[in-house]
């Protein structure tokens, strides 16, 4: 009598199963890399809602602006004529204005955390110092996962040096990091004289997370009106070029984790910033353009790649095309760059 059995190849068996496409990211655990990026999307909470639904790993509220919240108090008093003769009718005018935004993005921050099993990270940009320690302080205490502090400074006064522009970020975060105890992560531009030692610099302050990079107001002009419009509200496909190559150069010498944002539209964008190292990325203008659903799909183009590929971990694959430690970035990108004009006549 003959026993016989049936043995399914290898390969075969490794493509029944689901690739584990979680992540860590500021020291937090996600269920999927991809984090829905601060923005109007994440003012609401049935929004929120729906972002875990549909396979997001963390959402970023939208930034509360301290300058926003500065010119709506400037356009009340112009509105409504308020004499700034009485300053203590400005001051009470003033205070009322930010406890009522402050009040509204903390609700907001509870609210998400309680009916959330992702992480909800607070963001915030500001334009004073102090400001900075007390909304931080208020937002962990809302019970917020973590901070991502929206800094950046244009340097655009003559008056200041290089120096004194990049010591802005780093004052800030000695502040910030000296009242909270959740992670804190900053996004920042790529407006910086010495952008790479800039972002080591900064990665071993003890935050935990660097974005790369901020997308911010773009200035045009309307001919026509002779006016100075807004452009480029969203981000491109093409805009991914310029955070990867920097995250493939960088992650493997910082000390703190590395988000990669902007131009970030589908799952390919997203396996090509993580395999330059990028713990997770975020994105937004996609979810304008596509729609919420978009989410899912992307989780879904690094699952069927990593199976694809024989990756059971994210992990296994993150980095693997960043740049070591003993490499010269510099010298990398110019190689590069003579290899691809070499055969130009």
């Amino acid at each position: 009598m003959f026993n016989f059995y049936i043995c399914l190849p290898y390969k075969t068996h490794n493509l029944i199963q689901m690739a584990d496409i979680s992540t860590t990211y500021l020291g937090l655990n996600l269920k999927s890399p991809v984090i829905v990026g601060s923005s109007g999307l994440t003012n609401k909470l049935d929004n929120l809602k729906t972002f875990e639904k549909l396979g997001a790993g963390a959402i970023v509220l939208k930034s509360l602006f301290e300058e926003q919240i500065r010119q709506e108090l400037n356009i009340q008093i112009h509105t409504e004529k308020i004499d700034l003769q009485y300053p203590e009718a400005y001051d009470y005018i003033a205070n009322y204005s930010k406890e009522k935004h402050v009040s509204s993005y903390l609700e907001l921050i509870r609210k998400a955390s309680a009916n959330s099993e992702i992480p909800i990270i607070a963001s915030v940009n500001c334009i004073s110092t102090d400001e900075w320690i007390t909304y931080a302080r208020q937002f962990e205490e809302a019970g917020a996962s973590a901070i991502e502090l929206n800094i950046f400074v244009l340097p655009s006064d003559p008056s200041m040096d290089s120096n004194k522009n990049e010591q802005v970020y780093f004052n800030i975060l000695k502040e910030v990091l000296n009242v909270v105890k959740i992670p804190v992560s900053i996004k920042i531009s790529y407006y910086f004289s010495a952008l790479a030692k800039t972002i080591i610099e900064l990665s071993w302050t003890g935050i935990k997370g660097i974005v790369m990079f901020n997308r911010f107001y773009s200035p045009d002009i309307d001919i026509d009106e002779r006016k100075v419009i807004s452009s480029n509200v969203f981000s491109s496909p093409e805009d991914i070029t310029i955070p990867l190559r920097w995250i493939a150069m960088l992650s493997k010498r910082m000390h703190c984790d590395v988000c990669a944002s902007t131009g970030i539209y589908d799952g390919t964008g997203a396996i090509k910033q993580m395999l330059a190292g990028a713990k997770a990325v975020q994105v937004v203008s996609t979810l304008y353009k596509n729609g919420f659903e978009r989410i899912a799909s992307i989780n879904k183009e690094i699952e069927t790649w990593m199976v694809k590929n024989n990756f059971q971990h994210t992990s296994e694959f993150i980095g693997t095309l960043g740049i070591s430690k003993n490499d010269n970035p510099a010298a990398f990108e110019r190689v590069q760059f003579m290899k691809y004009f070499s055969g130009i006549e």
